[in-house]
C-alpha cells in the first residue's frame, strides 16, 4: 500500500530551506535528476548550510562562545552532513580541507580535545577512543571524501558480544542503543564511500539485530520501554538514540521492513498531528555553532522530512 504523504504536507516542505526542500523533492515528489540536483547546489550558498560553513573558523575549527571545540565542531559537521550538501561542491570542500589540515584529536593533556595537528595529535578523522564519537566521525569522514580504514577496524574490534557497541566498554559488557546507532551510521557510510566489505557487512548486521531483537526501544529481558525520551523525536541528535533515528537509519541501509520494526513504526506515525506534520519533541542542540530555526513544541520540517520518508519506506 502507498503511503499518503498529504499533499499539503509535501507542499509545506517545498516551501522551505534548501537542505530541506533538495531533499523532499528527492524522496517525495517525482522531480527529475536534474532539478534535485539544481536545488541541492543551493545548499551551500543559501540557509542553513551557507549559515554553517559561515560559522568554521580559520583553524578549521566550529566554535561556541564558551567551552570545548570539539563538541561544536564534531556536532555541527554532523548538521552540515544532514543538509545533505555535495562534498564536491567547492565551498564544502575548503571547509573539510581546512579542517582536515590544521586540527586533531590530542590526548596529551590526559583527555582529548581539538588541537593543531603535529606529532602525538590523530588526524581528525582517524578519530579518538570512544566508539560513539568514532562512529560520527566515521561517518563525517565517509561524507566528505576521508574515509578511514583503521578506524573502521578500531569500531569492528570495539563490537560487543550482544552485537552492539558501548562507550563504557570497558568495564561495561552490554550495548548501549546511543553508541549502536552512532557506530551503526558511520559504518554504512563507510561502506557507501568505499563499497561493501564482508567484515562490515557482518559487523552491521549483528548491530542491526541487537536493535531489532529489542523490537527498536524495548528491553530484551522484559519487553519494558528502555527509555521514554527513545520515543521522543529529536533533532539534531547529536549522540542520542531515538526510534526515529534508528528507522531513518534502516531506511537509508536499504533493509527490508522487518515485522519487529512494526511498533516503532505505529509510534511514529500516532505522533503524526492533524495537519499532516510531526512536531519536534526535543532538540539536541547546545553545542551547534549555528542555530537550527526550529523549538520543541514547534511542526518540524526536519522531523516531517524523515518521519515521512521512514513511514513510506519501512513500514512492514
Amino acid at each position: 500500500m502507498t503511503y499518503d504523504t498529504g499533499v499539503d504536507t509535501v507542499a509545506w516542505l517545498l516551501d522551505a530551506d534548501p537542505a530541506i526542500r533538495w531533499q523532499a523533492m528527492r524522496d517525495l515528489t517525482d522531480a527529475s535528476p536534474a532539478e534535485i540536483a539544481a536545488e541541492r547546489a543551493r545548499v551551500p550558498r543559501e540557509g542553513l548550510g551557507a549559515a554553517i560553513l559561515a560559522a568554521q573558523h580559520a583553524d578549521g575549527a566550529w566554535r561556541r562562545s564558551t567551552g570545548s571545540t570539539w563538541l561544536p565542531t564534531l556536532f555541527t559537521l554532523q548538521l552540515l552532513r544532514a543538509t545533505g550538501a555535495d562534498p564536491a561542491d567547492p565551498a564544502v570542500a575548503s571547509a573539510i580541507a581546512r579542517l582536515d589540515g590544521t586540527l586533531g584529536w590530542d590526548n596529551r593533556s590526559g583527555y582529548w580535545e581539538l588541537g593543531p595537528l603535529e606529532p602525538g595529535v590523530n588526524p581528525y578523522f582517524a578519530g579518538e577512543v570512544e566508539p560513539c564519537i568514532n562512529g560520527g566521525v566515521l561517518a563525517l569522514g565517509a561524507y566528505f571524501g576521508r574515509p578511514t580504514k583503521s578506524l573502521v577496524q578500531r569500531l569492528l574490534g570495539d563490537q560487543l558480544a550482544d552485537g552492539g557497541w558501548n562507550c563504557e566498554a570497558p568495564p561495561s559488557t552490554c550495548s548501549s542503543f546511543h553508541t549502536t546507532i552512532c557506530v551503526l551510521e558511520g559504518l554504512l557510510d563507510y561502506e557507501r564511500a568505499v563499497g561493501g566489505a564482508p567484515e562490515i557487512a557482518a559487523a552491521r548486521r549483528r548491530g542491526e539485530e541487537y536493535l531489532l531483537e529489542r523490537r527498536l526501544f524495548r528491553r530484551r529481558s522484559t519487553g519494558e520501554v528502555v527509555d521514554p525520551a527513545f520515543l521522543e523525536l529529536a533533532f539534531p541528535p547529536r549522540y542520542r538514540y531515538d526510534v526515529l533515528r534508528a528507522l531513518d537509519y534502516f531506511r537509508g541501509s536499504g533493509s527490508q521492513a522487518d515485522p519487529r520494526m512494526s511498533e516503532a513504526v505505529s509510534r511514529v506515525e500516532s505522533k503524526r498531528r492533524a495537519d499532516g506534520r510531526w512536531q519536534l519533541e526535543r532538540a539536541h542542540a547546545e553545542a551547534l555553532a549555528v542555530p537550527i530555526g526550529e523549538s520543541p513544541g514547534d511542526p518540524s520540517r526536519w522531523n516531517t522530512l524523515r518521519a515521512l520518508r521512514v513511514v513510506a519506506s519501512v513500514r512492514p
